[in-house]
């Protein structure tokens, strides 16, 4: 035990004399049992193990766990949700997803998306991806799911079974520009008129629920 403590107290100090340069490694205590750190960000995402997504049948019934990629490449019918989130104007928070993203990047989307991790619940879910992409809380309602399947250029294809929530947030949200470009409010009318004119700027998913599911998120 004491060798691996001091052992990590070595690797500690010599990373600034390394090759491996994590963009913030934060010292947060020395005690008696040695040095206690954490690695906060890196570009590199070291040591970071792939996200999974839970595997369903079409009655959204989990048939087990994938990595993502794997899982989009196999175009294996997996958990999703997607969250809309209006102002007291009935406007719409779009985001357009950041450049970096490996599909669909730069083009615009409802306010967040993802996956469910396992054991966590629709809600759940969707409330922990708003944090993390949009930077605000809000209470959410599930309205409805449906399964779509939609190819990309990069040999990657989303086949989910898309969990819709919609929630109430009227304040200005704090952006993670990893995740999201940029954000703006559109009421359901102006989105629609845009779509037809430019369907190109708009997410496959998005322009799903748009078309079929209008009433359900007006």
């Amino acid at each position: 035990m004491y060798l691996l403590l001091y052992a990590l107290r070595f690797t500690f100090y010599l990373l600034p004399f390394t090759s491996f340069q994590p963009a913030n490694i934060h010292l947060l205590q020395e005690t008696k049992y040695g040095l206690i750190f954490v690695l906060l960000h890196s570009n590199h995402n070291y040591y970071m193990p792939e996200e999974q997504v839970i595997l369903v049948n079409e009655k959204d019934e989990p048939i087990g766990l994938m990595n993502k990629m794997e899982a989009h490449k196999k175009a294996l019918l997996h958990r999703a949700f997607s969250v809309f989130i209006f102002n007291d104007d009935n406007k719409l928070m779009l985001q357009q997803r950041a450049a970096e993203k490996y599909h669909s990047p730069l083009l615009w989307a409802n306010t967040c998306c993802s996956h469910q991790r396992d054991g966590e619940s629709n809600l759940d879910a969707g409330k922990r991806r708003l944090q993390e992409e949009m930077g605000f809380a809000c209470t959410l309602q599930e309205n409805f799911s449906f399964i779509y399947k939609a190819p990309f250029d990069n040999g990657l294809t989303e086949h989910e079974l898309d969990h819709v929530m919609t929630g109430t947030y009227n304040d200005k949200p704090i952006i993670n520009p990893e995740e999201v470009a940029a954000y703006k409010w559109m009421s359901l009318d102006d989105i629609r008129k845009d779509i037809e004119i430019q369907p190109e700027i708009y997410t496959e998913w998005f322009k799903i629920i748009f078309k079929e599911f209008y009433t359900h998120i007006s």
